[in-house]
């Protein structure tokens, strides 16, 4: 497959200069990635993107990547709504959003907050907080707690970066090898900078935030489609049973052989069902 050729792009968005890489021409479709990844986790599944007819933005959320690593505001709520300016700032009236882990629930607060303008939602390896249990913000796995105590993970993990963002690659994968050492540069170039894991571990320590906010989010059920899939080795069922509770229209299920780094383990296989879901053949 031809390799699409990828334009990186900055843009000031409120307080927070946000990363993005766009590529390809046709229907617009915004790719949010989860922890500890970045834009990069998509690059194997944009060229399938791309050659199904889509104009793809991939955005390193505030704080990763090369976007700006700023103190506060990583509720869902806000970061949801810079990425909407920076949707409009870059022109498109209307997106699908594809989003993975932690960037998935951001992309649910957006497709609530502005449903009129999204087509449609994919949600892959994530669950909405708050929503069936009151303290799954803090209990859901163990790293929840973890990485919201205060200063304790940065101080435990300076200099030892790399150990632990592997542990969780390896851990977390039906195939270990589908995460290559290449990827794990990028993301330890990314989170070893300067606030890169303080900036990463403030999503969780919004964890309770997001929560009380995904559930007044909730009291008004989506009604564009959403597809939402889990991997058999980690999440399973549970994005599926968890869109349901918060979207009328909604299909999926679990992906064979897949752990939680979906765009990594299976990139052709969530492609084509991305591109059947949008109705283009990829």
């Amino acid at each position: 497959m031809t390799q699409p050729s990828l334009t990186h792009g900055m843009a000031q968005i409120g307080d927070v200069r946000l990363h993005y890489v766009r590529a390809g021409q046709g229907e617009p479709v915004l790719l949010i990635h989860g922890w500890p990844q970045t834009w990069y986790e998509w690059h194997r599944v944009i060229p399938h993107l791309v050659e199904a007819g889509h104009e793809v933005i991939a955005v390193d959320m505030r704080g990763a990547g090369d976007s700006s690593r700023p103190a506060s505001g990583y509720d869902s709520n806000t970061v949801a709504d810079e990425l909407h300016a920076l949707v409009r700032h870059l022109g498109f009236a209307t997106i699908r959003l594809v989003a993975h882990d932690n960037g998935a629930r951001v992309a649910y607060a957006y497709a609530a907050r502005h449903q009129a303008e999204v087509k449609s939602l994919v949600f892959l390896e994530s669950k909405i907080l708050g929503i069936e249990s009151d303290d799954d913000a803090s209990k859901e796995y163990w790293h929840f707690g973890f990485h919201q105590e205060a200063d304790l993970p940065e101080l435990l993990l300076a200099g030892r970066e790399r150990a632990y963002l592997s542990f969780f690659f390896k851990r977390y994968s039906f195939d270990p090898r589908s995460i290559t050492e290449t990827d794990i540069d990028e993301y330890v170039r990314c989170y070893s900078g300067l606030g890169g894991m303080r900036a990463g571990f403030s999503y969780y320590r919004a964890f309770p935030e997001t929560a009380v906010q995904s559930r007044e989010l909730a009291r008004t059920k989506l009604k564009i489609p959403v597809l939402a899939y889990g991997g058999s080795h980690c999440m399973g069922e549970i994005p599926l049973r968890s869109m349901k509770l918060v979207a009328e229209d909604v299909q999926g299920g679990v992906i064979p052989d897949c752990g939680h780094w979906v765009p990594d383990e299976k990139p052709e296989w969530i492609a084509r069902e991305i591109n059947r879901f949008h109705g283009v053949q990829g």
